[in-house]
This record gives C-alpha cells, structure tokens and sequence, in this order.
C-alpha cells in the first residue's frame, strides 16, 4: 500500500493514542462477529459454590474467565466477559449474603512463561450478573479472597505480586468498607507474596497467612527465601507473627512455596503445606501455637510452584488432602494416606478444592482437565470441560474449508475444521491430534497439507502424515536433557522453540534451540546453519527451582523464541530470542547479522515474542516484544524497512493495564500497512502501519491472544487465544476497504469473496457439548456500509449473468458495517396459512385471524422447504438504499469435494427448478382454496355455497393433506398428495444428495405428480368460470 492510501485509511479511524480528524465508534463494526471453533478446555485454578445450594457454582479458569452454573453443573456460562480480564486467581463467596461475589485475578501456579496476570480485584452484588472493579491493580496476581462469615464489608485478599523482581504492593490487604479503600494488613519484603489464606470460622478475627518468597524471570523460577511461610494474625490483620514453633522455616531455614487451611468443624485444628528440599505437611492441633511435622513426600508438592494447596473437608477435620498432580488423602489427620484412595478421581495436575461448608460430601476440584464435581463425597466424580482451551499458536492450511492447527496446553498438536459440514455446529469429536504435544508449534506443510510438523518440549518434533494418521518422531537431537541444567545441554530447546517451514523450497524446514537448525529431507538428517544466536549468558542456564531443581525447557535461558522467513526473498531468515536478541540472514544461513543494537528502547533480557517478515518487502519485518517477566509490563511493537539497520518503535498507547504486553504482531498479507495486535487481554489493528489503533473486541472475550493468522483464500481472520481456544472472524474485507473515502460515502457496498457452494456431508455422531464449535452460516456474507439509517428499506438483489432476479432480501438497517448472509438458494416459498379446519375436528383452534400453520412434517418431507442452490457461475449483488444502487460482481464456486461435473450440476438445477416452481405454484393454490372456502363456510344456510365449498375441498385434498391438526405424527394418518410428494421429491434430489443430476425414477415420479397437479389446477380454474360460483360471488 502507497503511502498515499495509508494516510486514506488514517483518516476516520476511531483509534487509541491519536488525534485523527474523525473519530470513530468501534461499534461500526459491531456487525461483524467472532465465532468460537474449539477444541476442548483445560486449566481451571478457582472453585467455589454457594453454601448449601448445590445448583449454583462458580469456577475461575487459569486465563479463560469466569464460569457459572445454575443447574448443578449441566450448563455452564461465562460470567466476566465484560471486564478486562480473564485470568481468575480466587473466588470468594459472601457466607451471610451469597449474591456478593468476590474475585481476584492473575494466576498464581506457576511453572512456565505463560501464566496471565491480573488487573486487581472485583466484586459483584447480583450473583455474577454485573462487576466493579474495586482496585489492587497492582497485586497482578489474587491467591486467595475471603468474606467475613457476617459481614460483607470485611474481606481479606491474598496477594502474591508479579513476581517478576521486587515489589511492594504484595502481602495482606483487608477491606471494612466492601472495597472502597484497601489497607495492607501484612507485608514481609518485596519479593515475598501471598499464596493462600484460611479464616477461622467461628472467630474471623484470627487469620492465616501463607506467604511465598519468588522470583520469577524468563530463565528462572527461584521459590524459597527468608519470607516463605506460615503467618497469623489474632486481631483481624492489626497485628502478625510467624508461626514457626514445630514448624520449620524464616532465617533458619528457608522454605518455598506454603498453603494453610483452618478446619470447619475444629478451628483448633491447622494444616499447612509446606515446599521443602522435600515437601512437608504439617498439623497444628491448638490453632497455630505450635505445630507436628506429618509426612514428607514428593507426591504432596511435585514442582511446588505448580500446585502446594491444602484443604481439609468441611465435614470431618480429620479428612485432609494434598493438593497436586495427583491428589492424596488422610482420614486420620495426615498421619497416613489412602492407599487405597483413586489420586486421579478429582482431576489430574490439580489446583484447588472446594467443601460445601453446609454439606461436606459436596466437593469441586480445579484441574489442568477443568473441573470435577461430586455430591457423595468423592464416591464418583462428574467431569465438566469448558470452552477454555489455553492454544500457543495458530496455522493454516490450504484446503476447502480450510482446517486449523495449534498445539494446546496439558493435551497435544490439534487440527479441527474452520466449518464443519457435516452438521451444524463444530463436535469437540472433529478435532484430532497430529503428533507433537502440548507446547510449540503444528504447522501444515505449505507444499502438501498432508504433513503436518509438530513441536513439543524438549525438542520434540514429530511430522504427521494425515493420509495414515500416522507421526514420526524427527527430532533433531534425540538425547533428552529434561531435570538437566540448562548450560550443560548440546542443543537449549525452549518450551515453544520456534519452527518454519519454507514458502519457497518445498521440504525446508528450520527449527531453533540456540542455533538454526535445517532439514530439507523431511527431518531425516539435519545441520546447524547458524552460531549461537543468543547471549549465551551462562548465568541465564542454571538449574530452575530454587528449593529443588525443575528443569523442563520452562525457564531455560538464552533460547531462541521466534523465527520468520521473508515470503517475498528466498534466503532471507530472522531469529529472535528470549533473552532479547535479534539476527537477520540474507544467504540461507550463511552470514548472520545482530541488529538488537539498532532497536531503541529495547528492554534488556525482554522476550523477541514474535516476528513477522512482510509480504511487500523483503527488508520490511515487524517484531513484539515482552518484557513482562523482567518486571516490565511496557506494550513493545517495532519494525524495520532495512533487513535491521534501523527500527521505529510504534506507538501504541493503550489504556493503562497489566495486560498490554504484546504477544503478536502481524501485517496482513493482501492489505500492506494493515496491522494486527494481539495483547495479554485484547486484540488491536492499525488501519495505517502502526500509527494509530483500533480495538476490535465483537464477541472476543478479554483473554491472552497469542496467535493470529489469516486464511488468504476465505479472507478470514484466525485467532488463538491463551484461555479461550481459537476463535474466527469471517471475511474481514470489511476493514480491509474501511478507507475515508468509504467513511464519507452515504453508503457503500463493500467487494465479495469467492462464494463456495458447500455441500454436507454425513457426520460423525455426538452428544450435546459444552465445548463445540460455532459454524458460519451458510453461503455467503454480503458486506455494506451506512452512515446513518436508511430512510427506508434496505433491498438486497442478486442477478445472475443474463440479469435474472434470483433472489431478494431485506437488509439491516443499522449505522456503520451491515453483513448479511444469503444462503446461495433461491427466494424461500411463502407457505399460506389456513383458515378452516380439518373436517370432523372442531377442537383444532384457529388464531385471532381466524388461521392456523400449514404444518409439514419436519422429517422426510420438512427438509424439502429448502428452496434449491444456485448454480455455480457469476452473480451480480445489488444494493438499494436510499433510491441509490450500488453493485458488487459475484463468484459463485462449487464445491471443490463433491465430484459432480458442471453438466450434473445443470440437471440438477433444472429439475430443482422444476420442483420449485410446481411447489409454488401448489402453495399458491392452497392459499386461493383456503380464502374461499372460509368465506363460503360463513354462508351456513346457502346451500349452493355449502356445495361449492365442499367442490373446492375436494380439490384441495388433492393439493395436501387436509386431516392435518398441527400434531407432528399426523403425517402417518394419511396419505401424501401432490404437496408432500413435491417436497419429498426435493429432500431426495436437491437436499439430501450431493452434486448429481436426478435418477430417471425420479423425474418419472414428477411427471406423475405434476400431472396430478396439473389436472386440479385445470378443475379449479373451471370451477371458478362456473355459474355457480358468479351467482354466489353476485350475492
């Protein structure tokens, strides 16, 4: 795009951290909407129910929002998508008053660099209908809420921080005036947060804290210090001392990550979990004065940062579990465990529990698997899964529909279809796994979509072949270094190396642990082409942990992150990295420049999170970078037009958030200067190359965009989000053509994709599901501007090539971008109501017109109301608004699948039309039969009208059948006449079969109908010329 057309788009734009001429409300396109595709969630961290109401409950996803149920977990809806965040830390339930809902955001498992923060603390006074947001911005991430047990003003808020390098606002805040001011209660240094709280039920003035001592950069999770452990207060939060009598840990001994919980029934009674060299639980039987060391064992705490929760059940004081990758049970007060007890029943790498303090065999667990539920005490577990799948990238591929890949978080490499045809939503039963993990990448082979590549951690890569769903495993260095340190492995692989397959070599294939690595014979052998593209700081790969080691490719310093190939120059590679270097090759790997230095204002040790090479240029490449985990939370987007030798940074000021770190950037590639944005909550695009930017929210919820792709051939935009699966917009030719010029028109029409005419398939069989996926609707989108309410209708009018009407609509009629979907059919038939009823059933009831439906038997005939596919070919769309006509031209494909020729297309059309035109017409009958045989019922003592009626009635009972009462089953009563046999005729030929002309039964059995059909319209129009009929009229 010129510079010229750049500064066109400027104009008009409604746009953050600008002073364009024109402002514009992001509700212009309003219209134009997301639609969620799948796959199948994961990770929720936060339970909590109503007391003593088993129907309502609500769990807080790890980054996906907040859910709610009313129906005791069979329906689930999210709750929090009004606010500006997604990641749910804690939820606190009022006891006295249950409609007051607390919750705390940003994580606080964590064990890898992808774990959101959060924007505070907010609170609702309806049950989740409405939120306020009551400040602790810069807590970043809530472990835990609490209300007092009777009064809703009191609440006290665990705060862990960011985590990321030393902080004061993290510690104990407390509330006595429901929110309006907060007071920090408890804080031990800077680097010391909070991880859990426990109130005593029956004397809330004594608190139990559990503080953590972290800190967290791309290269390290360091858990333990002086800060860690078990805290209380008896005063309400005045005053805290650490308990450490029986229980080691300060000064002394350093401990790791810490969790306590009072019990319900005993407030006496204390348990804390405690992160050790090994982890350790202990109990305190006299409210914390001292304390009894119970077990040590791995599997109570396995990577502490991950999971460290207790609970004890709400019923018995003596029933306790461990929370973590399994769970473990005591029913004796923690001096053994179930051996006995299913570890896996609640859940798998689990997070928090929840006890009903009015019913203790009411359970919930929060797991990387979302949620189990009992109400028998764990007897048998209810597993619910949610729509929030955390996916770390999205790709592509070629084919019609087109199909979408990503690898998701605690599951694998997935593939799922952009639509599914084969009913009419998305089945979580659609997505399949192609090899790798739940880390990386799963990209389609650009030369042949059935080779899939797919990472996982440890240098893992598989290349599945979708002809035998087969993968083979192509890593490029098969030794594993997991639990190794990092400096003293061959080959750094981060949690998400980075991969591309070349768009110009087929079989290219480049992957990056600290080096480039190259195949080009399919994985078979491969060969570094590049020197250490990192710092190769070795202080940056050391062991992991910090209490004990926890090597897994999560915190692996000095690794390259991002990798993009020029698609416009062969030979041209960049590298980024996630220690903040930046390196381009021209050659094919040959040579390698570093150009970190020439970026201004690169934060040091900030994660390279995303490079984009352009489509118009080849030294033209945009870059985001994060700088979050340094403790830099700044929004980093920049670009160069020189292969590095320079770089603007771009102004993106955005409304204050922790959340407005950049994960994506990427430039359209057919609409030069077009960018698109994707930060930890949002997503953004700049109509003019970085200028000025513009929100675009419409059905996305507040949720970490990690992945954005465009599919050229649909025009749709393709995102995956950090919480909320992938999601897809339709056509965004839109904003595309958005220009000022567009802007100032009265109206506008905008250009038209390629319109496939899909067929369905036969589909897999499936239940209802929380998790299933939106299809567009059917045909094509029909794109249009207004600049205010038309004055009248809005007529939409489509034309084939020699200018006939095939179809006509009414448009909305709303300011701003209008999209309506014609569905590739002909104009739908207009059924007549009937206005008498059936002989001998005087009960069936007619409306307050005196009419009732024409029902249709949904089943084998109903489908035959569907009116038949235009044929392939070209179409012209016309516009009216305001006595003016805008046109657009039409391509209309068939579907590539189907394997009917153009000449069985033709047949079948024509006989469609056929059928079409014989149902209307049998309609138009009816309704003419029907006016004139309720008008001659009127006459009761006209005996010659009486006889005539019964004539007509006669006639229409040829037409369909007129014994009908509304039941669905009356179809089996009597016979079909012409009505149901047309349509039948249609479901067979037109709807219910592919692309293929009609048999030869089939067109005999027209014959038969139409005939009939043609022999009652003959009687009837004689009987309408009869003398009967005059005299009668003449009365």
């Amino acid at each position: 795009m010129n510079r010229t057309l750049i500064l066109t788009f400027l104009l008009g734009f409604a746009v953050i951290g600008s002073t364009c001429a024109q402002a514009i409300d992001p509700a212009v396109f309003s219209q134009l909407k997301f639609r969620f595709i799948g796959p199948d969630g994961n990770r929720m961290i936060a339970v909590a129910g109503e007391p003593g109401n088993p129907n309502v409950s609500y769990s807080g996803a790890a980054s996906g929002g907040l859910w709610k149920t009313e129906d005791a977990g069979v329906t689930w809806k999210s709750v929090f998508d009004d606010t500006e965040d997604s990641a749910i830390g804690a939820i606190g339930i009022s006891p006295s008053h249950p409609n007051q809902v607390w919750v705390g955001t940003g994580e606080t498992f964590l064990i890898r660099p992808a774990h959101a923060v959060g924007n505070g603390i907010y609170k609702s006074s309806n049950a989740g209908k409405t939120w306020t947001h009551l400040g602790l911005e810069k807590s970043f991430r809530i472990s835990r809420v609490i209300v007092h047990p009777t009064d809703t003003n009191t609440v006290y808020v665990g705060a862990l921080g960011h985590t990321h390098g030393p902080q004061q606002e993290k510690g104990v805040y407390k509330t006595t005036d429901g929110g309006k001011t907060w007071t920090r209660v408890l804080f031990v240094n800077e680097l010391t947060g909070c991880s859990d709280l426990s109130l005593d039920p029956k004397n809330p003035d004594i608190v139990f804290a559990a503080m953590w001592h972290a800190e967290i950069k791309t290269w390290n999770l360091m858990s333990g210090g002086e800060g860690s452990g078990i805290y209380r207060s008896k005063d309400g939060g005045k005053t805290w001392e650490p308990l450490r009598t029986g229980l080691e840990s300060g000064p002394t001994h350093p401990v790791g990550k810490t969790s306590v919980d009072v019990s319900y029934t005993n407030p006496r009674r204390v348990y804390a979990l405690i992160e050790d060299k090994e982890p350790r639980l202990y109990r305190s039987d006299d409210g914390g004065d001292s304390w009894q060391l119970m077990q040590k064992d791995h599997s109570m705490g396995q990577r502490a940062g991950y999971y460290t929760r207790v609970r004890v059940s709400t019923a018995n004081a003596d029933e306790v579990y461990t929370i973590c990758v399994g769970i473990k049970k005591s029913i004796d007060g923690g001096k053994s465990f179930l051996k006995d007890y299913n570890q896996w029943a609640p859940g798998g790498d689990n997070h928090d529990m929840w006890f009903d303090p009015k019913d203790g065999n009411r359970i919930m667990c929060a797991h990387d698997g979302c949620l189990n539920m009992t109400s028998n005490g764990g007897v048998t577990w209810r597993n619910i899964n949610l729509p929030i799948a955390q996916m770390y990238h999205v790709a592509v591929d070629d084919r019609v529909p087109y199909w979408v890949y990503g690898n998701r978080q605690d599951a694998w490499s997935y593939r799922g279809p952009s639509r599914y045809l084969g009913g009419w939503n998305i089945p979580l039963g659609t997505w399949h796994g192609v090899g790798g993990c739940e880390s990386g990448f799963a990209q389609p082979d650009p030369f042949d979509n059935n080779k899939v590549w797919s990472g996982c951690y440890d240098g893992g890569l598989d290349v599945f072949d979708l002809t035998t769903m087969h993968a083979r495993d192509v890593r490029v260095w098969p030794q594993t270094q997991i639990g190794a340190t990092p400096a003293d492995a061959k080959y750094r692989w981060h949690w998400n190396f980075p991969m591309v397959l070349s768009k110009h070599t087929p079989g290219k294939v480049w992957v990056g642990s600290q080096f480039v690595h190259e195949t080009t014979n399919g994985g078979q052998s491969w060969k570094v082409i590049s020197p250490d593209l990192t710092t190769n700081d070795k202080t940056h790969q050391q062991n992991s942990g910090g209490m004990a080691s926890d090597n897994l490719m999560t915190w692996d310093g000095s690794t390259l992150y991002s990798m993009a190939e020029s698609p416009v120059q062969p030979g041209v590679l960049w590298t980024g990295s996630n220690d903040g270097q930046v390196h381009v090759t021209q050659d094919g790997g040959a040579t390698w420049t570093n150009v970190t230095a020439n970026i201004p204002g690169l934060p040091a040790w900030g994660t390279i999170r995303h490079l984009d090479a352009s489509y118009f240029d080849a030294g033209t490449c945009y870059l985001a970078v994060d700088a979050h985990y340094v403790g830099d939370f700044g929004t980093y987007a920049y670009k160069t037009t020189d292969f590095g030798a320079t770089w603007k940074r771009l102004t993106i000021n955005l409304p204050a958030n922790n959340s407005n770190f950049v994960n994506q950037i990427k430039e359209d590639p057919d609409q030069q200067g077009l960018l698109w944005l994707g930060t930890e909550k949002s997503l953004y695009f700049s109509p003019d190359d970085g200028v000025t930017w513009l929100p675009l929210k419409n059905g996305l919820p507040p949720v970490p965009i990690w992945g954005i792709e465009i599919q050229r051939n649909f025009k749709d935009l393709v995102v995956a989000t950090y919480g909320r699966g992938i999601y897809i917009l339709d056509n965004i030719t839109p904003i595309r053509e958005f220009s000022a010029e567009v802007q100032q028109a009265e109206a506008h029409l905008f250009s038209m994709r390629k319109a496939y005419r899909f067929q369905p398939t036969n589909g897999i069989k499936t239940e209802n599901s929380l998790v299933s996926g939106q299809n567009p609707p059917e045909g094509i989108d029909i794109n249009y501007y207004l600049k205010s309410k038309s004055k009248g209708l809005v007529e939409i009018n489509i034309r084939n090539a020699r200018g006939e009407l095939v179809r006509s609509m009414t448009g909305t009629n709303e300011p701003g971008v209008n999209r309506v979907w014609w569905d590739l059919r002909l104009q739908p038939y207009t059924f007549p109501m009937l206005r008498t009823k059936p002989r001998g059933k005087e009960w069936v009831t007619l409306d307050e017109k005196g009419e009732r439906p024409l029902f249709i038997f949904d089943l084998d005939i109903g489908p035959g109301q569907t009116p038949p596919n235009i044929l392939p070919g070209s179409y012209t769309v016309i516009l009216k608004v305001n006595g003016q006509e805008y046109k657009q031209p039409l391509v209309v494909v068939k579907d590539p699948n189907t394997k009917g020729t153009e000449a069985d297309l033709q047949k079948q059309f024509n006989f469609g039309v056929q059928l079409y035109r014989a149902t209307a017409t049998t309609l138009a009958l009816i309704d003419e039969m029907e006016k004139m045989r309720a008008e001659l019922l009127k006459r009761k003592d006209d005996k010659r009208a009486l006889a005539t009626e019964e004539k007509i009635y006669q006639l229409e009972a040829q037409l369909h059948d007129v014994h009908t009462t509304g039941a669905r089953m009356d179809i089996f009563r009597n016979p079909p006449q012409v009505l149901e046999r047309l349509l039948a005729l249609a479901k067979e030929s037109q709807i219910a079969t592919a692309d293929a002309p009609p048999t030869d039964q089939q067109q005999e059995v027209y014959t038969l109908v139409s005939a009939r059909l043609r022999e009652v319209q003959s009687q009837f129009e004689l009987l309408k010329k009869s003398a009967d009929l005059k005299r009668i009229e003449g009365k």
